[in-house]
């Protein structure tokens, strides 16, 4: 469990003092996914900083598995920092070393040194474990932005850590690469149990890969719960700016007469026959749709729609009713 209580970070600069985070508390349960969005400036790179003490908050406290972070000396510090790695937007892999030495790396630096066949034989695992045992001997160099994540990723799991911190790690990725390394994330988190904390600007990450969100809005936590929640009713204007930023021009083409329903497929079962076309036979509820993105990954629905509820309030609530009864499906009134 992470629990980050009352954290506030203050940076001084040369115009005065700066405000990054602003009494933030959150808790991250062992094994989740959990994402914190924002905007450019909201504050997440220092949110996910002050959890490995890469930022020491200026107050508050950031406490894994009962362990107050910021009471660790330098070397108890290190030492933690063997369950709490990070993968990066700039990959950061040491360019003069082949793939295979740049994740042999931090075991010869975290003091499980071993022997280098040992060292050798836990990164050729981890190679495999990325899709990569091909690539044990080529250089950074040699391999698309999506490759050099994936050792990025091998990288930070060589020391079997408990935490893996994901500082906008795909941003730097076209859609399909994100996706792919989205999935190795998610296929990593079931078979390890790793607890992953994403940082993002991109609502399409959380959507297909988080269970749980923070919505972070100029240093202030201003709504968190699960994902398909927020999705499909926020609150904040915040997460409105965030879930939907096609709302403007959405509601300037609203039909009068209209009521909006958001609807977000978290891991739906895809199938033949569209769910909303199902409503209409089943329920004789005519929708219209207003907005659509959605994804099919190995058979489940993931991403979101608006629909226009034309025929009163029995009807938008009849069909949010049927929406929420699909497995791995949230709906919700949206207003803009």
């Amino acid at each position: 469990m992470i629990e980050i209580k009352n954290l506030s970070k203050t940076f001084r600069t040369a115009d005065g003092e700066v405000e990054a985070l602003k009494n933030v508390s959150l808790s991250i349960p062992d094994g989740d996914i959990f994402g914190i969005i924002g905007m450019s400036g909201a504050g997440k790179s220092t949110l996910v900083r002050t959890i490995n003490m890469l930022e020491r908050p200026t107050e508050g406290t950031v406490v894994i598995d009962g362990v107050d972070m910021g009471t660790l000396s330098d070397r108890e510090l290190r030492e933690k920092r063997r369950e709490i790695t990070m993968i990066f937007q700039g990959f950061n892999l040491l360019m003069q070393k082949n793939c295979l030495e740049n994740i042999c790396f931090p075991l010869r630096l975290s003091g499980l040194r071993g022997e280098k066949k040992w060292r050798e034989r836990r990164a050729m695992e981890l190679l495999e474990t990325v899709g990569l045992a091909d690539k044990a001997k080529a250089y950074p160099a040699q391999l698309s932005g999506g490759q050099q994540q994936r050792i990025a990723i091998a990288r930070a799991l060589a020391t079997d850590p408990k935490v893996l911190l994901c500082d906008e790690a795909t941003s730097a990725l076209d859609p399909t690469t994100t996706s792919s390394i989205l999935e190795l994330i998610r296929s990593i988190n079931e078979k390890t149990g790793i607890t992953v904390v994403i940082i993002t600007h991109q609502m399409s990450v959380v959507e297909s890969v988080c269970r749980h969100v923070a919505i972070l809005d100029g240093g202030v936590i201003v709504e968190q719960g699960e994902v398909s929640r927020i999705f499909s009713c926020p609150a904040s204007a915040a997460a409105k700016r965030l879930v939907y930023p096609e709302g403007d021009a959405i509601a300037a083409s609203a039909v009068p007469g209209e009521r909006t329903i958001r609807v977000v497929f978290n891991g739906s079962e895809a199938t033949s026959t569209p769910l909303i076309a199902h409503m209409a036979v089943e329920k004789g509820i005519e929708a219209n749709i207003a907005y659509a993105s959605t994804r099919t990954i190995e058979g489940r629905e993931y991403g979101s729609m608006l629909l226009g509820i034309r025929d009163g309030e029995e009807a938008l609530r009849e069909a949010i009713e049927y929406l929420n009864g699909a497995e791995g499906v949230s709906a919700g009134e949206v207003t803009f």
